[in-house]
């Protein structure tokens, strides 16, 4: 059995839920998101509740249970609730700002980067609560706000040296010690 497959997903009332054939679609206050479940996999809502059953026992289907059952609860908390990732940025001269809803980011290159989020996120950079710039990606959809944050990374990680770079709040970046002075 799938410990993660066989949970039920519970159903708040602010979310709308509609099963149509192999389609999932999820509304709520933050929006609505549409899945396409595996053809070995069915879904069924009952009272508030959703609970997603293979047809088969073979090793593909087992897989994807609890896959397809992990893909619905992030949905469901991701209409309801909302997904949001944290990212800051740590260097002399490093800043990001935003104009209208381009990012704007000086991350010591001879050019500033211009980053355009998709459609479905909000970006929001905060310079007042601490010395470093922070960048905060909220939005529904768990992957998409997942993937601008590592893609606003990938421009200037973190270097072990210094730690200047792009990094998430929290993150731990493992020093190297430099190069020791002539002897």
């Amino acid at each position: 059995m799938s410990r993660i497959g066989i949970l039920p997903i519970s159903v708040s009332d602010k979310v709308e839920v509609k099963l149509s054939g192999s389609n999932v679609l999820v509304k709520g206050k933050n929006g609505e998101l549409k899945l396409d479940v595996d053809s070995r996999l069915s879904v069924k809502h009952e009272d508030g509740v959703l609970t997603v059953e293979r047809k088969h026992n073979d090793k593909e289907s087992r897989a994807l249970h609890g896959l397809y059952r992990s893909l619905i609860n992030n949905m469901v908390t991701g209409v309801s609730e909302g997904f949001k990732k944290e990212l800051e940025i740590i260097g002399v001269g490093f800043r990001a700002s935003l104009n209208g809803d381009i990012l704007e980011l000086a991350l010591g290159y001879s050019h500033p980067f211009y980053f355009v989020p998709p459609k479905e996120v909000n970006i929001e950079v905060d310079t007042k609560t601490s010395k470093n710039p922070r960048i905060i990606i909220t939005g529904p959809d768990k992957g998409v706000v997942g993937q601008v944050a590592a893609k606003i990374r990938s421009l200037r990680k973190p270097e072990p040296y210094k730690g200047k770079g792009v990094r998430y709040v929290g993150e731990f970046v493992r020093k190297k010690a430099g190069k020791s002075a002539g002897r």
